[in-house]
């Protein structure tokens, strides 16, 4: 299994191949810096008061870029972005200051705070939390499109905080907070210069990727990261037998166990499961007591992620447009 190291970041750079022209998209003739702008304003001075009128009002089957700018306040709101309504971007002005919250708990498909089914959607500058609190699951935020980026977002709640369920997906300089198993799902994501902070009060997860199959490309890729806790947490456990999640060139503060890894009560995924780590620094990336079954990766296997266009959020993040009709 000498290679296996270089195959979970070879379905990146799959990924990375489908989702270089994702600026570009939209119906294939319109400039990429063209949109239609809607505006949410809490006070009335917009469109709609609401984000998901806003969103409502965009037609299914949608082919052109949607810019819907929110405006700063408290959306006390349960957003769901359809799969049918493509080529949305969903900006507020700043993460502190445009905040959608919720409370649900209970389900990880009902719970969710925001769910995006949408393909090619992009979020910005916002807050994303549920507020239900400890001891359910209560998703803020469930990402089941293809081709999504979130960029400068915080993303919080407790347990299950994010479901990163399905699709290809970019998280860029966010926040996401969580106790139990807080990052979780079988998409192919790269978090990117992100800050993950554990709040358990002990023994918390951050992880609990999905993958069910060795046939399946998907995995999670945690780069130049940093990552935080208030006690002391593991970086996950798989939910799925041949869960594959990787920490490359990250900070890792005292609040990482030892160990790292957890195998969820089942000693035969530890033949399965990929979790791997790559120059981490910080008091918690210390690998000579990490579960034996874990990988300390070698520059020849991670050099595919660490030397290509993967590194550079231009390849998938669709700036905001300057033209609006």
């Amino acid at each position: 299994m000498r290679n296996q190291g270089q195959f979970i970041l070879y379905f990146l750079l799959a990924l990375l191949s489908a989702c270089t022209n994702f600026s570009e998209a939209g119906n294939g003739t319109q400039a990429p810096n063209l949109a239609r702008l809607i505006l949410v304003d809490p006070s009335g001075k917009g469109n709609f008061t609401k984000i998901q009128d806003a969103i409502d009002a965009v037609p299914s089957n949608n082919s052109e870029l949607v810019f819907i700018r929110v405006e700063p306040g408290t959306y006390r709101e349960k957003l769901v972005v359809p799969a049918d309504k493509p080529f949305i971007t969903l900006s507020g002005k700043k993460a502190s200051s445009t905040i959608v919250t919720g409370d649900d708990s209970g389900d990880i498909f009902g719970s969710p705070t925001v769910s995006v089914l949408a393909s090619d959607f992009v979020g910005r500058y916002l807050t994303i939390q549920n507020t239900f609190g400890l001891g359910a699951k209560a998703v803020a935020l469930r990402v089941s499109g293809d081709r999504v980026v979130f960029s400068a977002c915080r993303i919080t709640s407790h347990q299950d905080t994010l479901l990163d369920d399905v699709g290809r997906h970019y998280y860029r300089n966010c926040y996401i907070e969580g106790d139990v198993d807080f990052i979780f799902g079988n998409a192919a994501s790269l978090f990117q210069k992100c800050h993950i902070n554990s709040v358990s009060r002990g023994g918390g997860f951050i992880t609990a990727q999905h993958r069910a199959s060795p046939l399946e490309n998907t995995g999670f890729v945690f780069l130049g990261c940093t990552i935080t806790g208030l006690t002391n947490t593991f970086l996950g456990r798989p939910w799925g037998p041949y869960s594959r999640v990787i920490f490359a060139l990250s900070y890792m503060s005292s609040a990482v166990l030892p160990q790292g890894w957890d195998d969820w009560g089942d000693s035969t995924k530890q033949r399965t499961a990929y979790y791997g780590q790559y120059e981490c620094y910080g008091p918690g990336a210390d690998t000579s007591k990490r579960v034996p079954w874990s990988r300390v990766l070698t520059g020849e296997e991670v050099s595919p992620l660490l030397t290509t266009d993967m590194v550079n959020q231009q390849s998938w993040f669709r700036n905001a447009p300057t033209i609006f009709n």
